[in-house]
């Protein structure tokens, strides 16, 4: 019988006959599957094709099981499957908690888990929303009767910087019309997609006065107006391949690959390190408000979900006019109380 830990830290079991091939030993040694299929492998026959159990019934390991395998996990996009399955794969590992009951886990359990992470806020916070995703899915099948993760507070993070009107100025003033760098920068400013949206349009998006984009996360299908920014990058741009943009050797750019290559293009422009490639999502949101736009018709052009993010950008312009306007009428009056 041969054995070896994964690069998961699993340990894996297989029974092989010299230079034979070898045969899978399910479960723990000792269980019922692993005795019925090491009996079946040394009688030479082959083990039972019976689908794997991860884990003990009632365990986290089977509770991620069934979760992964669930139609609320498959309601997701892709990158999110794989995003949220990191996540909880690494915290199941990391806390050891795979072969623990689910539903002994208590609160203080949970505040444990997070308070590890403190060093690591946005960390923190992304695995108590996974593991209140987890819990609150066992209640839903029937695994435990409370969430402990209730009323556990997530850690204030740092957020995104918003580009500037200079900013945007100084990244055009390196890279005129026409180049690769500036048609990137206009469909992240005036579409306000994110980079897996960006990284996917192509040219027969774009329709008559319109570019379509269907959104990677959360599935909205957007028509966004071509602003005359962007209508003047991509009219200066070749279109040579299907895709919008693409590598110095022809090749749709991966996420990571793309992000990576547009914050060398902004630290090439000069630019300080706060200057993102999502703040340009910030900054096409900005800009919306700033023009007078309402909530929900910015919302239409960046597909925001909830208001909170979008009523955020036109607060902050309407208390910039309230603030001027205030101060307008305050040197007004005291014009008027020293006047002869």
């Amino acid at each position: 019988m041969d054995r070896f830990t994964d690069r998961h830290g699993h340990v894996r079991h297989y029974f092989r006959r010299r230079l034979g091939p070898r045969t899978v030993l399910p479960g723990r040694p000792g269980s019922t599957e692993f005795m019925q299929a090491y009996q079946a492998a040394l009688g030479g026959a082959a083990a039972p094709t019976t689908k794997r159990t991860r884990g003990t019934p009632g365990t986290f390991d089977n509770l991620v099981q069934l979760y992964l395998e669930s139609s609320d996990f498959a309601r997701l996009a892709h990158s999110t499957q794989r995003a949220y399955k990191l996540v909880i794969e690494r915290l199941v590992r990391d806390e050891e908690i795979g072969d623990r009951l689910v539903h002994q886990m208590e609160r203080k359990h949970v505040s444990a888990i997070v308070a590890r992470r403190k060093e690591t806020p946005g960390a923190a916070n992304d695995v108590l929303k996974k593991l209140r995703i987890l819990l609150r899915f066992a209640i839903d099948n029937g695994m435990r009767k409370d969430d402990p993760t209730l009323r556990i507070k997530s850690f204030a993070e740092g957020t995104f910087h918003t580009w500037t009107d200079e900013e945007i100025s100084a990244f055009e003033g390196r890279w005129p019309i026409g180049t690769r760098e500036r048609t990137a920068f206009a469909l992240f400013l005036y579409t306000g997609q994110r980079l897996g949206d960006v990284r996917r349009m192509s040219w027969r998006d774009v329709e008559g006065l319109t570019i379509k984009v269907i959104q990677g996360k959360t599935k909205a299908e957007l028509w966004i107006p071509l602003h005359p920014g962007l209508s003047a990058a991509l009219a200066a741009w070749p279109r040579t391949h299907m895709v919008i943009l693409t590598t110095h050797y022809g090749e749709p750019h991966s996420v990571k690959g793309l992000g990576n290559w547009m914050a060398a293009t902004i630290a090439q422009a000069g630019l300080p390190d706060r200057c993102v490639t999502h703040g340009l999502r910030k900054a096409a949101a900005r800009r919306l408000a700033e023009a007078g736009c309402t909530a929900h018709q910015i919302m239409s052009i960046t597909g925001h979900q909830s208001m909170k993010e979008v009523e955020r950008y036109t607060r902050a312009v309407e208390q910039k006019r309230l603030a001027v306007a205030a101060i307008e009428q305050q040197v007004r009056a005291e014009n008027k109380l020293f006047q002869p």
